[in-house]
């Protein structure tokens, strides 16, 4: 017996040094600030490696090898899902228990929400209206760092995050709405200690909180939603939903027509509204004939965009073999196309030869990506204003990888005259773009003659998979990204990367179809 347990605490830490190996410095900064409620910030001080953070959480009993749920819900908050596998846990597994399991608190959530969505240009802007605020000789390091002094000065607390609105407010209004949806969701929070506890005590009997949380509960554990119309807080009945989403994720939920309401409208904040009467266009253009090249294996691709896309409810419009000028022409139709008014988004997809930040006509006239995307800006296109905007772009970025056949190398000569483009000039620049190209900059993007080309069949395959399981769009090219790059050309010699920028400021999820996935 004493055998067999030290070979499970042997594997037990094997498994936690191989997680601690595949953790960068800012996965451990991560851990430590979502522990900062759960273990003593001067122990946390000293902490220089993961190896520290989970020998701290074993010493307070929060992780042993019979119960590893605290780990896997930090790695699921820094969205390292690929680590759960090594606890015995998946993504979908993690979220099916956070509402009975879950130890970060919504504040710490926010907070670290908050910190992520904050640039290097946010952050020297925030701490120049803070500098009043901040010591003289600080050295500023990530936003988790300030968000942390401000919280050992006592200017910011779970109570009180007035400091981040204005300075938000100042800064970049957007962060606001994570604010926003925090602030929500505690107005609703029990604050009588005598209701706290009767729910704790009636939480514990029901067998949601274990037997050894104190009575008085976290005030986050617990919503209340709709007491007075119940008169007394047991006598609603509790709901647990697996799919509870970011900020609401542990909340236990009292089941009324208001409080369901309440928890669309949570969803909403973090997520692009995409419950319309329709969802959107989607727009393909596939340049396949050319003066010196034909791109075999690109009709492959459109049949597939063409089957998906449709299945995710979108009108898709498919162009063949355009000129620079029709591919300019058609961005101008679209972009004062009325119909856009009544949906919920727009995606567009062009399959081409390519370079450097642009696309070729079949006249060999390059077309900057940059310029395409420009007609559909809110000023340009108002009735797409504040909606998502996706474009995919399965063209070379350059030569660096020449093949004959199988890629999409086969592009003509770019004569002197003609303009060049940079793909860094392509990201865009204002809100609510995605823009996935098949391969990063100076590449080639691999095209099979019959099958298609290793982009576009892994972005529509993601999305058959993916789409089903409430993944949202940057998760999905996430997973093309890994499909991608573990392809090798027959060769042995060719490998390929996809590369996706994006202004987005919510979630883009895609409804999921009623019928199933096409292929």
């Amino acid at each position: 017996s004493s055998n067999m347990e030290d070979s499970v605490s042997l594997k037990f830490h094997q498994q936690l040094l191989l997680i601690s190996e595949n953790l960068v410095t800012e996965d451990v900064a991560a851990l430590k600030f979502l522990c900062t409620d759960l273990l003593h910030l001067s122990k946390l001080e000293g902490v220089k490696s993961a190896v520290d953070i989970f020998k701290l959480l074993m010493a307070q009993e929060y992780l042993n090898a019979k119960d590893t749920f605290l780990l896997a819900e930090l790695l699921y908050r820094i969205k390292c899902h690929s680590l759960l596998k090594k606890l015995g846990y998946t993504k979908e597994k993690v979220q099916e228990h956070l509402h009975e399991k879950g130890r970060v608190s919504l504040y710490r959530q926010m907070l670290y929400e908050l910190s992520e969505n904050i640039t290097n240009e946010m952050l020297e802007n925030i701490i120049f209206l803070l500098q009043n605020c901040l010591p003289k000789r600080w050295i500023t390091l990530s936003a988790l760092d300030l968000l942390i002094l401000l919280e050992k000065q006592g200017v910011l607390t779970r109570d009180n995050v007035q400091i981040l609105e204005e300075v938000c407010d100042k800064v970049s209004p957007d962060l606001l709405e994570t604010i926003n949806c925090y602030k929500e969701a505690k107005e609703h929070i029990f604050s009588s200690p005598d209701v706290r506890t009767a729910v704790a005590k009636l939480l514990k009997e029901l067998g949601v909180l274990p037997s050894f949380c104190l009575t008085e509960m976290h005030k986050s554990r617990c919503v209340l939603l709709s007491s007075e119309q119940k008169g007394t807080v047991v006598d609603g009945i509790f709901c647990f939903n697996p799919r509870l989403q970011s900020l609401a994720a542990e909340s236990c939920l009292l089941h009324t027509d208001e409080n369901r309401a309440f928890f669309f409208f949570l969803q909403n904040m973090t997520s692009y509204k995409m419950d319309g009467p329709h969802r959107g266009f989607c727009l393909v253009i596939n340049n396949v004939k050319f003066k010196n090249s034909e791109r075999k294996g690109s009709c492959k691709d459109v049949e597939q965009l063409e089957r998906v896309f449709t299945w995710l409810g979108l009108d898709v419009k498919t162009c063949q073999n355009k000129t620079s000028q029709d591919i300019i022409n058609i961005m101008q139709t679209w972009q004062h196309l009325q119909d856009h008014k009544n949906r919920d988004c727009f995606i567009c997809c062009i399959l081409s030869h390519g370079e450097s930040g642009a696309i070729y006509g079949t006249d060999e006239e390059l077309v900057s990506i940059r310029m395409i995307m420009s007609h559909f800006t809110a000023k340009q296109c108002p009735q797409l204003a504040a909606k998502p905007k996706l474009f995919f772009i399965q063209a070379c970025q350059g030569t660096d990888i020449q093949r004959p056949v199988y890629v999409d190398a086969q592009i003509p000569v770019v004569p002197s005259t003609q303009q060049s483009f940079s793909l860094s000039e392509s990201i865009p620049e204002e809100a609510d773009f995605l823009l996935g190209m098949s391969t990063v900059d100076g590449c080639v993007s691999i095209r099979h003659p019959e099958k298609g080309t290793w982009y576009i069949q892994s972005l529509c395959s993601k999305l058959q998979l993916l789409v089903p399981r409430g993944e949202d769009i940057l998760s999905i090219l996430t997973e093309v990204n890994a499909d991608v790059a573990r392809r090798v050309s027959p060769s042995g010699t060719m490998k390929q990367m996809p590369q996706p920028a994006y202004t987005f400021r919510k979630k883009f999820i895609f409804p999921v179809p009623t019928d199933p996935p096409p292929s």
